[in-house]
């Protein structure tokens, strides 16, 4: 180490040696608080809040693929919460439920039909028309041929319209069996020829007539084709 030699005007006495200790001391005290201190701007550094990074339910941080997964997650749930509000809205009202119709009340029963009254019986003049008009209705009844005409003309002939009539010249009076009523009939020929439901009287005039009829249709074939005494 070279040797240095202090001028005496240099020299340090003992006061000013401690006096330049003191300064060396206070200078490394602030030089140790300046360095210990740290800048404003290491210390806003220091303390600024780290940037919060995203994790996911598990606590680890969330990766591009799981962010892409709750994107997807998010719109599939917002399309299902928009399909129903649509259904919501175009949804109609129900119709409220028809109530049940009435019973309809039980009909009365009805009554039997009431018999149709029977027709009056047909009534005919008590006279040569209407002794004649219901000898034929009677006749048509039992199937036995004749006609007005016919009847009419023959009665006229034989005993002019009287019922009551009785031939007591001609060979049956001769006999005993004369003829009698509106078509001179004797009475073994009324009896085998009576028609039954008319009086069983010769000079009846329905049943003298019907019965003259029924033996004319048997001997002549109609009471129409008699022309004389038969």
């Amino acid at each position: 180490m070279p040797n240095f030699t202090l001028l005496r005007s240099a020299r340090i006495t003992r006061t000013h040696k401690i006096a330049t200790a003191v300064l060396a001391g206070a200078a490394a005290t602030t030089g140790l608080a300046f360095t210990a201190a740290p800048s404003d701007a290491d210390t806003s550094a220091s303390h600024a809040p780290a940037a919060v990074q995203p994790v996911s339910a598990d606590g680890q941080p969330t990766t591009p693929k799981d962010k892409a997964e709750d994107a997807k997650k998010k719109a599939a749930a917002e399309h299902t919460a928009q399909q129903a509000a649509n259904r919501s809205t175009e949804r109609k009202p129900m119709a409220a439920p028809k109530a049940a119709p009435k019973a309809a009340p039980k009909a009365a029963p009805k009554a039997a039909p009431k018999a149709a009254p029977k027709p009056a019986p047909k009534t005919y003049a008590n006279n040569l028309d209407g002794w004649i008009r219901e000898s034929l209705d009677i006749m048509k009844a039992k199937g036995i041929p004749g006609s007005y005409e016919g009847l009419h003309r023959n009665i006229i002939r034989e005993s002019g319209g009287d019922p009551n009539a009785v031939n007591d010249w001609d060979i049956n009076a001769i006999n005993g069996v004369p003829s009698k009523g509106l078509l001179q009939v004797i009475q073994p020929t009324f009896d085998t020829y009576h028609v039954s439901g008319t009086p069983d009287k010769l000079t009846d005039p329905i049943a003298n007539i019907t019965a003259a009829a029924n033996y004319a249709a048997d001997r002549y074939g109609s009471i129409d084709n008699v022309d004389s005494a038969y």
